[in-house]
């Protein structure tokens, strides 16, 4: 006999209501088929759940640790039945860093607006599809590389790159600066969902690269003074911090803004999202 949920089902009712005839009436079957799930539980396991008196029930060691265990899988199972059965009714919206930077909470209220039925949910993961290649989302904003064999996706915008530096930099006092300008300091980037490669520079002109993990890293490490950074200008919109400044750079290429979504299984709203998005970045 293979372990079923309804053998969980009435372990945790046994215990929770204190006896075979309560748990009964809390799952609605009869007292008899309570004692053949929990039978049947105890034979496909091999041990004792329970010690069973005329006025007590109460779990056995190994009782103990199967009632964690099976309160945990019966709280994924639900938790998968609401997920397939709402998944139409929610739209989860993953990106790496900055959502959609300065159109985020027009984003959020625009479609609050057009689509009540549908609950908008942005999800920051930091993997190179936003979270989308591991099931958190449904959609995903993604402005660097990933592999298109799997996803299709849309452009919704475009975007300037920004430098990011110190406040005290010297070169926080400029209105804009120039990629070649670059050569010599130390650029810090994220290898996993960054949108700054050495391509930008000729292979003799290119600055000291330096990996990070993390935007809040990125972040810190350049508030030091020590490196600088190149980003999109969404970041610039969603990441304001004392101490530093963003400037944008005027000969660097624009950063295509794309909404990613699989392939096969994409979700009913990925249009309604592109669309508006599109509408958006148009302005």
């Amino acid at each position: 006999m293979d372990l079923e949920l309804r053998h969980l089902r009435c372990l945790v009712a046994i215990v929770d209501s204190g006896g075979f005839s309560d748990a009964a009436l809390e799952l609605g079957v009869s007292q008899a088929a309570v004692s053949r799930n929990l039978a049947a539980l105890e034979g496909v396991l091999g041990v004792r759940l329970l010690h069973r008196t005329s006025r007590h029930v109460t779990p056995t060691t190994a009782g103990v640790q199967v009632l964690a265990r099976a309160r945990h899988l019966l709280a994924e199972a639900d938790n998968l039945v609401s997920e397939a059965t709402s998944g139409h009714t929610r739209l989860r919206v993953g990106h790496a860093w900055s959502a959609v930077g300065r159109h985020t909470a027009e984003f959020q209220r625009r479609w609050a607006d057009r689509h009540p039925g549908i609950a908008l949910h942005l999800i920051r993961t930091n993997t190179p599809t936003g979270g989308l290649a591991e099931g958190l989302c449904d959609l995903a904003v993604v402005r660097a590389a990933f592999d298109g064999r799997r996803f299709d996706s849309a452009v919704v915008g475009h975007e300037l790159r920004h430098c990011a530096m110190a406040s005290d930099d010297p070169w926080a006092r400029r209105r804009s600066l120039r990629l070649e300008e670059l050569t010599g300091r130390v650029l810090l980037y994220d290898r996993r969902t960054g949108t700054t490669t050495a391509d930008l520079w000729p292979d003799n002109a290119r600055p000291e690269m330096e990996p990070t993990r993390d935007i809040d890293d990125w972040l810190a490490e350049i508030a030091t003074g020590r490196a600088v950074g190149i980003t999109p200008e969404s970041t610039a919109t969603q990441y304001r911090r004392d101490g530093i400044v963003f400037r944008p750079l005027r000969d660097a290429p624009l950063i295509p803004v794309r909404l990613v979504w699989r392939r096969h299984d994409p979700h009913p709203a990925t249009h309604a999202a592109v669309a508006l998005l599109t509408e958006l970045y148009a302005r």
